[in-house]
């Protein structure tokens, strides 16, 4: 049972031990989704295909046990297909929920931007307050909740871009990228004999507590402000059509705590912020058209926030 930050660490690191034995060499992306588990939070992954997406979720979801739910998005599924619908029962007479795929603690939303944007935004009240509202009536979902979506950046035939708000519900988006020569042969080397047995090493409850303990790490005042720095620069920024929400400064709080935890600290320190700044916010801000011919992207955006933010706290 986790009940110590001490005993909080190993559990993330121990989830992240076994996920490597399927992952190969991408101990920093498997990270960064526990850290977004720790926070409650889900994680969009971006990347070509085969390098290992929906085998990232399938190990998290075989590294902690909890139930598991695959969505295939394709152009014909529909809202009732995940969230549930009502159906007639004739022993009862009444109307009964039926639970949709979104009822389990760990989804894998694949490829979800081949789905209508009506079922795109069938997830956008579930992401937020854990919960599916089908004909006038609530269900919460299981705790730990998690959503892992995933997507092709590269592959625009079929596809329907995701919405402001519903990238705003994903609290990281990461990427695998492809594997260096030396990790893809110790890959082959490992799976020439078929995919690896990975067993659970957390339950449920062990998340919950990590959850809770992620919470009650300490932030300074200024590290309020630093993040507010951050968020609010590039709100103000001449290139940028959309700017980080303050749902972002949050979820940047939220993932601070949690990568201090994981890196054995009680308390938040800028490191912290400044490692967690580019996964937490990329996806959530919106360059115009004027940025492409200037050639200035979401990174460069992203750390001129940074000094900003950086010379602000720094004594002068």
């Amino acid at each position: 049972m986790v009940q110590t930050n001490e005993n909080a660490v190993r559990c993330m690191r121990n989830i992240i031990g076994n996920m490597e034995k399927i992952i190969v060499g991408k101990q920093y992306a498997v990270s960064l989704v526990v850290i977004t588990l720790a926070c409650r939070g889900h994680v969009l992954i971006e990347d070509v295909p085969g390098v290992g997406k929906t085998s990232l979720v399938a190990a998290l979801a075989r590294s902690v046990s909890g139930s598991f739910k695959r969505i295939q998005f394709t152009p014909d599924i529909m809202p009732s297909d995940i969230t549930g619908y009502s159906a007639f029962s004739p022993k009862t007479g009444e109307f009964e929920y039926r639970p949709g795929a979104v009822m389990s603690q760990f989804v894998l939303a694949d490829e979800i931007n081949r789905t209508s944007p009506k079922t795109q935004s069938s997830l956008l009240e579930v992401m937020e307050e854990n919960q599916v509202t089908v004909d006038g009536e609530t269900h919460a979902v299981p705790a730990p909740f998690m959503v892992l979506a995933t997507q092709n950046p590269v592959e625009y035939l079929g596809t329907y871009a995701l919405p402001e708000a519903q990238l705003d519900r994903f609290f990281m988006k990461i990427s695998l990228g492809y594997p260096d020569s030396k990790e893809e042969r110790k890959m082959l080397d490992r799976f020439k004999k078929g995919t690896p047995d990975i067993n659970p090493v957390a339950t449920g409850q062990d998340i919950v507590q990590i959850q809770k303990l992620a919470e009650q790490v300490y932030a300074d005042p200024e590290i309020n402000k630093f993040i507010v720095n951050v968020t609010g620069f590039t709100r103000e920024h001449e290139d940028v059509q959309l700017g980080a929400s303050p749902r972002a400064s949050l979820c940047l709080y939220k993932s601070s705590q949690a990568w201090a935890l994981y890196n054995d600290r009680d308390y938040v320190i800028p490191d912290d912020v400044i490692q967690m700044t580019p996964h937490v916010l990329s996806h959530r801000i919106l360059m115009k058209q004027e940025a492409n011919i200037k050639k200035i992207s979401v990174d460069d955006v992203l750390a001129d926030a940074l000094k900003f933010a950086i010379s602000e706290i720094s004594p002068q």
